[in-house]
């Protein structure tokens, strides 16, 4: 039961930053190393690769007092919806040629009080997302199918 998944997820967007503070660039595609994704300012662990359930936006911004929140605003990487990624924790998922382990839950930062208003931060709370280690590099873009993977069929 636990390994089962109503469908195959898909990869919506795809976000970099260079630099922390930085602005977000949204692109088509990206290469994943292991220090995440290639022109984005991750480092290699357990948080190369941030991922966020596309489900959660409509639900930050009815939190925070908002018509839509775009992607951008929320600072993660990769936005997927259609597969639930909290039943993916500490398991490994397949997006395109990449291969993550979903390590851990993702809090907000307090940056989001700002790009939020008042209560953002408590808006995000339980629906920052998830940070993922790279098991195996490659390419995703948007559009990929995001699956539950076995460690071993990589």
């Amino acid at each position: 039961m636990m390994a089962r998944h109503a469908r195959v997820g898909r990869l919506d967007w795809i976000g970099l930053r260079a630099a922390r503070y930085d602005p977000l660039d949204v692109v088509q595609s990206a290469e994943i190393t292991e220090a995440g994704l290639l022109g984005d300012h991750g480092r290699a662990g357990k948080r190369a690769v941030t991922l966020m359930q596309a489900e959660h936006l409509p639900v930050i911004a009815a939190l925070s007092n908002r018509s839509e929140i775009l992607p951008e605003v929320l600072r993660r990487n990769l936005v997927v919806s259609g597969l639930n990624l909290l039943a993916l924790r500490k398991g490994v998922l397949r997006i395109g040629d990449v291969i993550l382990e979903v390590e851990g839950p993702c809090p907000p930062c307090s940056r989001m009080e700002k790009a939020l208003g008042p209560g953002g931060y408590n808006a995000m709370r339980g629906h920052g997302g998830w940070y993922a280690s790279v098991v195996k590099p490659g390419t995703v873009c948007v559009g990929d199918a995001v699956e539950p993977a076995s460690p071993e069929r990589h």
